[in-house]
């Protein structure tokens, strides 16, 4: 359970520190640079196709809304078959997990990560804001966590609107 507090931490900082803006991301500098709130759905989806991102138009039949729908990637955080790390080897990693993640959601990679709230064979999972499957397959794939094998990743693709936040 004490390895658990960290990730939760994490995850509620995480959650805090989400804005209703979006970011767009130069893949290239891995750097934000700038808002896409103020640019119109068509803006917004010219740009993101230019990047090579997916996306999609829908309108909401009741309120006939235009919502701009966009292909992200969830990681699904598994138990790895190397699970025997002692105490302190374990901390280590957990720590290092935690910095990636706090990278790749500060390099504007991924949106949103956090753990699963039981033990199950499934640990958590981080949503990656990248336009294909191999760079956030990548991406997940160099957490320390998953490099020692105490975690592995299943990346499967998932479409979420722009700019809709947790409520």
């Amino acid at each position: 359970m004490e390895i658990m507090k960290p990730l939760l931490i994490f995850t509620f900082l995480s959650v805090l520190a989400c804005k209703t803006e979006n970011k767009d991301v130069d893949l290239e500098n891995n750097e934000v640079v700038k808002d896409s709130v103020k640019l119109s759905i068509k803006e917004q989806d010219s740009l993101l196709k230019k990047k090579g991102f997916k996306t999609f138009h829908y309108i909401d039949e009741k309120t006939k809304d235009t919502f701009l729908m966009q292909e992200y990637y969830i990681a699904f955080l598994k138990s790895g078959p190397i699970r025997s790390q002692n105490e302190e080897e374990a901390k280590l990693l957990q720590d290092q997990h935690l910095a990636h993640l706090g990278k790749m959601y500060e390099m504007g990679f991924a949106d949103i990560s956090g753990p699963f709230g039981d033990d199950g064979d499934i640990r958590g999972i981080t949503i990656y804001n990248v336009p294909n499957q191999q760079l956030a397959d990548s991406l997940a794939n160099a957490d320390p966590m998953v490099k020692s094998g105490r975690l592995k990743v299943e990346i499967h693709p998932w479409w979420a609107a722009k700019g809709f936040k947790l409520r």
